[in-house]
Protein backbone atom coordinates (compact mmCIF):
# COMPACT_ATOMS: atom_id res chain seq x y z
CA UNK A 1 0.00 0.00 0.00
CA UNK A 2 2.52 2.46 0.77
CA UNK A 3 4.18 1.81 -2.25
CA UNK A 4 1.51 2.33 -4.20
CA UNK A 5 0.61 5.68 -2.29
CA UNK A 6 4.39 6.91 -3.17
CA UNK A 7 3.97 5.98 -6.67
CA UNK A 8 0.75 7.99 -7.37
CA UNK A 9 1.90 10.62 -4.74
CA UNK A 10 5.34 11.18 -7.48
CA UNK A 11 2.96 11.12 -10.70
CA UNK A 12 1.06 13.72 -8.96
CA UNK A 13 4.15 15.88 -8.45
CA UNK A 14 5.44 14.80 -12.32
CA UNK A 15 2.21 15.77 -13.89
CA UNK A 16 1.29 19.72 -14.88
CA UNK A 17 -1.34 21.28 -12.96
CA UNK A 18 -4.25 21.38 -15.85
CA UNK A 19 -6.35 23.67 -16.77
CA UNK A 20 -9.44 24.07 -18.63
CA UNK A 21 -9.29 24.63 -21.98
CA UNK A 22 -8.56 27.66 -24.17
CA UNK A 23 -10.22 28.50 -26.65
CA UNK A 24 -9.28 31.45 -29.46
CA UNK A 25 -11.03 33.42 -31.01
CA UNK A 26 -9.52 34.72 -34.65
CA UNK A 27 -10.75 37.39 -36.88
CA UNK A 28 -9.75 39.74 -39.50
CA UNK A 29 -9.69 43.46 -38.52
CA UNK A 30 -13.59 44.05 -40.22
CA UNK A 31 -14.47 40.96 -38.29
CA UNK A 32 -14.60 38.32 -40.38
CA UNK A 33 -13.87 34.91 -38.86
CA UNK A 34 -10.41 33.47 -40.40
CA UNK A 35 -10.48 29.22 -40.76
CA UNK A 36 -8.02 27.76 -41.09
CA UNK A 37 -5.43 29.49 -38.24
CA UNK A 38 -3.21 27.14 -36.40
CA UNK A 39 -3.03 28.19 -32.62
CA UNK A 40 -0.28 26.57 -30.36
CA UNK A 41 0.87 26.83 -26.90
CA UNK A 42 4.51 26.69 -25.17
CA UNK A 43 4.14 26.08 -21.57
CA UNK A 44 6.82 25.13 -19.32
CA UNK A 45 4.07 23.16 -17.53
CA UNK A 46 3.51 21.10 -20.24
CA UNK A 47 7.05 20.27 -21.08
CA UNK A 48 7.60 16.27 -21.74
CA UNK A 49 4.12 15.68 -22.67
CA UNK A 50 3.13 12.90 -25.44
CA UNK A 51 2.02 14.83 -28.56
CA UNK A 52 -0.72 13.13 -29.99
CA UNK A 53 -3.51 14.67 -32.03
CA UNK A 54 -7.42 13.08 -33.03
CA UNK A 55 -7.65 13.66 -36.21
CA UNK A 56 -6.05 11.98 -39.39
CA UNK A 57 -2.46 12.80 -40.70
CA UNK A 58 -3.58 12.74 -44.57
CA UNK A 59 -3.60 15.55 -46.92
CA UNK A 60 -5.59 13.92 -50.18
CA UNK A 61 -5.97 15.00 -53.42
CA UNK A 62 -9.35 15.84 -54.28
CA UNK A 63 -11.27 18.13 -56.98
CA UNK A 64 -8.30 18.81 -57.89
CA UNK A 65 -7.34 20.49 -54.45
CA UNK A 66 -5.12 19.53 -51.52
CA UNK A 67 -7.92 18.45 -48.53
CA UNK A 68 -7.06 19.83 -45.92
CA UNK A 69 -5.64 23.16 -47.10
CA UNK A 70 -3.58 23.06 -43.66
CA UNK A 71 -2.83 19.92 -41.75
CA UNK A 72 -1.26 19.72 -38.25
CA UNK A 73 1.11 16.84 -37.03
CA UNK A 74 3.45 16.35 -34.34
CA UNK A 75 7.25 15.77 -35.32
CA UNK A 76 8.14 12.63 -36.59
CA UNK A 77 4.91 11.93 -38.11
CA UNK A 78 4.05 10.08 -41.11
CA UNK A 79 1.29 11.78 -43.18
CA UNK A 80 -0.55 9.96 -45.73
CA UNK A 81 -0.95 11.85 -49.30
CA UNK A 82 -3.89 9.95 -51.73
CA UNK A 83 -4.84 10.67 -54.76
CA UNK A 84 -8.73 10.25 -54.97
CA UNK A 85 -9.22 11.96 -58.18
CA UNK A 86 -9.12 10.99 -61.81
CA UNK A 87 -5.81 12.60 -62.89
CA UNK A 88 -2.43 12.09 -61.64
CA UNK A 89 -0.63 14.27 -59.26
CA UNK A 90 2.39 14.85 -58.69
CA UNK A 91 3.23 16.25 -55.20
CA UNK A 92 6.29 18.23 -54.22
CA UNK A 93 7.30 20.99 -51.61
CA UNK A 94 10.99 23.16 -51.46
CA UNK A 95 10.77 23.64 -48.17
CA UNK A 96 13.94 23.39 -45.69
CA UNK A 97 11.54 22.04 -42.80
CA UNK A 98 11.33 18.63 -45.40
CA UNK A 99 11.91 18.92 -49.09
CA UNK A 100 10.51 15.80 -50.58
CA UNK A 101 9.15 14.85 -54.29
CA UNK A 102 5.96 12.83 -54.86
CA UNK A 103 6.38 11.78 -58.60
CA UNK A 104 3.08 11.36 -60.66
CA UNK A 105 0.86 8.70 -59.34
CA UNK A 106 -3.05 7.63 -60.21
CA UNK A 107 -6.63 7.55 -58.22
CA UNK A 108 -6.27 5.05 -55.68
CA UNK A 109 -2.74 5.16 -54.90
CA UNK A 110 -0.97 6.83 -51.82
CA UNK A 111 2.63 7.89 -51.08
CA UNK A 112 3.45 8.25 -47.30
CA UNK A 113 6.32 11.21 -46.06
CA UNK A 114 7.71 11.42 -42.33
CA UNK A 115 8.26 14.48 -40.99
CA UNK A 116 10.98 14.87 -38.92
CA UNK A 117 11.44 18.43 -37.81
CA UNK A 118 9.27 21.36 -36.54
CA UNK A 119 8.20 24.24 -39.10
CA UNK A 120 5.33 24.97 -41.87
CA UNK A 121 6.17 22.48 -44.92
CA UNK A 122 3.88 24.46 -48.16
CA UNK A 123 2.94 21.67 -50.51
CA UNK A 124 2.57 22.19 -54.63
CA UNK A 125 1.15 20.07 -57.49
CA UNK A 126 3.85 19.89 -60.26
CA UNK A 127 0.90 19.63 -62.61
CA UNK A 128 -1.68 21.89 -61.34
CA UNK A 129 0.07 24.85 -60.12
CA UNK A 130 -3.31 26.11 -58.13
CA UNK A 131 -2.89 23.52 -55.76
CA UNK A 132 -1.52 24.84 -52.61
CA UNK A 133 -1.85 23.09 -48.75
CA UNK A 134 0.37 23.48 -45.93
CA UNK A 135 1.36 20.70 -43.02
CA UNK A 136 2.07 22.65 -39.95
CA UNK A 137 4.72 20.08 -37.84
CA UNK A 138 4.66 21.18 -34.48
CA UNK A 139 6.55 20.27 -31.00
CA UNK A 140 3.96 20.99 -28.53
CA UNK A 141 0.63 18.91 -27.82
CA UNK A 142 -1.19 22.13 -27.55
CA UNK A 143 -2.58 22.82 -30.82
CA UNK A 144 -5.50 23.45 -32.70
CA UNK A 145 -6.64 24.85 -36.14
CA UNK A 146 -9.52 27.61 -36.15
CA UNK A 147 -12.87 26.22 -37.80
CA UNK A 148 -15.14 28.28 -40.31
CA UNK A 149 -16.73 30.08 -37.19
CA UNK A 150 -12.70 31.00 -36.81
CA UNK A 151 -12.51 29.47 -33.14
CA UNK A 152 -9.70 26.76 -32.01
CA UNK A 153 -9.79 24.81 -28.69
CA UNK A 154 -6.78 24.12 -27.08
CA UNK A 155 -7.97 21.25 -24.53
CA UNK A 156 -6.90 20.26 -21.54
CA UNK A 157 -3.84 23.52 -21.46
CA UNK A 158 -1.82 23.62 -18.29
CA UNK A 159 -1.83 26.23 -15.88
CA UNK A 160 0.00 29.22 -15.46
CA UNK A 161 2.36 31.32 -17.95
CA UNK A 162 2.47 30.29 -21.88
CA UNK A 163 3.32 31.54 -24.99
CA UNK A 164 0.81 32.00 -27.38
CA UNK A 165 1.00 31.65 -31.14
CA UNK A 166 -1.31 32.24 -33.83
CA UNK A 167 0.12 31.09 -37.62
CA UNK A 168 -2.21 31.51 -40.89
CA UNK A 169 0.01 31.46 -44.40
CA UNK A 170 -1.94 34.95 -45.63
CA UNK A 171 -0.68 36.91 -41.94
CA UNK A 172 0.65 40.08 -42.66
CA UNK A 173 3.73 39.94 -39.99
CA UNK A 174 7.15 38.10 -40.04
CA UNK A 175 7.19 34.22 -40.45
CA UNK A 176 2.82 34.62 -40.92
CA UNK A 177 2.76 34.55 -37.35
CA UNK A 178 1.82 36.36 -33.78
CA UNK A 179 3.35 35.92 -30.70
CA UNK A 180 1.20 36.71 -27.36
CA UNK A 181 2.19 36.21 -24.23
CA UNK A 182 -1.23 34.57 -21.72
CA UNK A 183 -1.51 32.87 -18.66
CA UNK A 184 -4.49 30.43 -17.86
CA UNK A 185 -5.87 30.10 -14.74
CA UNK A 186 -7.84 26.74 -13.10
CA UNK A 187 -10.93 27.58 -15.70
CA UNK A 188 -9.14 27.56 -18.95
CA UNK A 189 -8.91 30.89 -20.92
CA UNK A 190 -10.05 33.17 -23.66
CA UNK A 191 -8.21 34.88 -26.19
CA UNK A 192 -8.67 37.09 -29.08
CA UNK A 193 -6.95 37.39 -32.09
CA UNK A 194 -7.35 40.17 -34.65
CA UNK A 195 -5.31 38.78 -38.08
CA UNK A 196 -4.67 41.15 -40.66
CA UNK A 197 -4.18 38.91 -44.54
CA UNK A 198 -3.45 39.51 -47.38
CA UNK A 199 -5.47 37.97 -50.57
CA UNK A 200 -4.55 34.52 -50.93
CA UNK A 201 -2.77 33.59 -55.12
CA UNK A 202 -5.56 33.75 -57.40
CA UNK A 203 -8.26 34.56 -55.48
CA UNK A 204 -10.41 37.77 -54.84
CA UNK A 205 -10.86 37.45 -51.55
CA UNK A 206 -10.44 34.36 -48.58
Amino acid sequence: MRTLLLGLMAAAIAAPAWAGDLTVSVKTPTGQPVRDAVVTLKSPAGAGQPIRFSWPYTVAQQNITFDPFVLVVPVGSTVSFPNRDNVRHHVYSFSPVKKFELKLYGREEARTVTFDKPGVVPLGCNIHDQMIAYVVVVDTPYAAKTGADGVAVIRNAPAGAASMTVWHPYLKAARNQQVKPVTLTAAGGREQVTADLRQPPGHAGH
